[in-house]
């Protein structure tokens, strides 16, 4: 699960990739997505998390994630950030009522730990709707000149087992994979460990992981994803294990759980 989804949204790639691109969403194709030809961000590489707000990239610096609202940094790789599954808090008026999770009362169900209404990716219609309007998201991100997108909490099903399941989130992440690679844009596999090992048959070209190091995860995702694996710890031992296990292979940055902006009260910025 997520630590730090603050601030979400998307944006996108280049203005001259983005010409003449097809927008229309096409039902998954994931082994056409898996071949698709876009840049993966250098592996092994300095790395900054910025999705709680963008400031100049520390020296070294060559890949950075930010949230879709903000502007990529210039003559770096960019990911963008956006909330893929689950409504932003205060949100919930932007979607059709019927693409809000409900449970059996009929109440909008909510990820707890962040006030925000879960997406009801349950049936291949609704999965269509919801990819449509986060495709929009993901166009942004490519007009914007980012070179990739972290679609944030797949794992959602992990949390809500009673309602959503593995292959709906597989099943709709296929259709973000499509749309962002017919921008020219990389797509990320954000945590969920569980699904790893089905990653590029889904279409997801590399991965962003918070706290492998602390939970022992990251080699679920190397398994899958070779080096091509972007690590956020929030904690100095979670930043050690990370370090001392994968720090000659991976690209590897410890933030603040906050993921504050530099100069701002509780900012954390360690690496390797």
């Amino acid at each position: 699960m997520s630590l730090t989804r603050v601030l979400r949204g998307c944006m996108t790639v280049t203005a001259a990739l983005a010409a003449g691109a097809a927008t229309c969403l096409l039902a998954p194709s994931p082994a056409a997505a898996g071949t698709a030809a876009v840049p993966l961000p250098p592996a092994h590489a300095g790395f900054d998390y910025q999705i709680g707000g963008a400031y100049t990239p520390p020296s070294g610096v060559r890949v950075v994630s930010r949230d879709h609202g903000a502007a990529p940094a210039p003559g770096l790789y960019n990911i963008c950030y956006v909330n893929a599954f689950q409504a932003q808090p205060g949100a919930e008026g932007e979607w059709d009522d019927d693409l809000l999770l409900r449970d059996a009362q009929g109440d909008v169900v909510y990820d707890g730990d962040w006030g925000e209404a879960v997406l009801d990716i349950r049936t291949a219609d609704k999965r269509q709707r919801i990819a449509a309007k986060v495709g929009g998201w993901i166009d942004g991100c490519a007009d914007k000149g980012f070179q990739a997108v972290e679609p944030d909490n797949y794992d959602t099903f992990t949390r809500f087992p009673d309602y959503l399941t593995g292959t709906q989130a597989k099943a709709y992440i296929s259709l973000l994979a499509d749309r962002a690679h017919g921008r020219g844009l990389a797509i990320a596999q954000k945590n969920t460990a569980e699904l790893a090992g089905a990653g590029k048959a889904t279409g997801l070209d590399f991965a962003v992981v918070e706290e492998c190091g602390a939970h022992d995860e990251c080699d679920d995702f190397t398994a899958e994803y070779g080096d091509d694996v972007v690590v956020i710890e929030y904690t100095a031992s979670g930043l050690r294990t990370a370090c001392d296990k994968w720090g000659d292979r991976l690209s590897i940055v410890r933030r603040d759980v906050g993921v504050s902006p530099a100069g701002s009260s509780g900012y954390v910025r360690e690496t390797c």
